[in-house]
């Protein structure tokens, strides 16, 4: 019952993160920056000051879909991010440069967690599976063997949420340094915009440790349900061959 309340719980509290992380996206994606910087000229700035020529800076489409990706080293900025010259744009940008950063100086979490990813990804598909089978079949081992799987998608976004806070910390020093914000108050709406986002990162965590919780949770009551079914068996077996006798 722990499990439903919990989880009640936490999709309302992340139905209201994402709506704070929409709100102020948008509301300070209305406030322009007294630099008149672009997203994409705030990250070349960036990355330039942090001598690094290799990352190239692209434009993608949809709203918030902005990442880093190690691979190839593409910075990549929606739409609204790379042409927006608002507090939004500035921030979300200086963000991603972040990751770039870290990546350039093989920050230790990131490259961890970029070795884990094709780790996870399977455990993932994996655990599924297993938990599926073994609530069919009722078998406790299966559930157990699942949540040992899925136990790799909580490490993962254990190892994401400090990955996420550095890259913004870095974001906010950065922007002040290098005056992308060239006033406190842009300075701290940039802050809001990343500390709202930050928290989807730390819901996702909670998230997935509540799962593992209710896995082993499942695990348990079925290896108690199968207990019982053994004993009630040969109870049942000891009093038919008694009477045989």
């Amino acid at each position: 019952m722990w499990y439903y309340y919990s989880s009640i719980i936490l999709f309302i509290v992340s139905l209201i993160i994402s709506f704070i992380v929409q709100h102020r996206f948008k509301k300070y994606n209305q406030e322009y920056v007294s630099s008149n910087l672009s997203g994409a000229e705030a990250a070349y700035k960036i990355l330039h000051s942090q001598n690094i020529n290799d990352v190239k800076i692209v434009a993608i489409a949809g709203t918030l879909t902005d990442n880093y990706n190690p691979t190839n080293k593409t910075l990549n900025l929606s739409n609204e991010v790379f042409n927006g010259r608002t507090v939004s744009a500035i921030a979300v940008a200086a963000h991603e440069c972040g990751h770039a950063i870290q990546h350039a100086q093989e920050y230790p979490l990131m490259n961890l967690r970029k070795k884990i990813v094709p780790i996870t990804n399977i455990s993932s598909y994996l655990s599924y599976i297993a938990i599926m089978l073994g609530l069919i079949m009722e078998r406790s081992g299966l559930i157990s063997f699942g949540a040992i799987l899925f136990s790799v998608i909580v490490i993962f976004n254990l190892i994401t949420l400090p990955v996420e806070i550095d890259a913004s910390n870095r974001a906010l020093v950065l922007t002040k340094e290098l005056n992308l914000f060239t006033t406190d108050q842009e300075y701290q709406d940039g802050k809001k915009v990343l500390t709202a986002a930050g928290m989807t990162y730390f819901i996702a965590l909670v998230s997935a440790i509540l799962q593992l919780l209710r896995l082993l949770s499942l695990a348990k009551s079925s290896k108690r349900r199968n207990l019982i079914a053994v004993k009630r068996f040969f109870k049942r077996y000891g009093y038919t061959k008694s009477a045989n006798q």
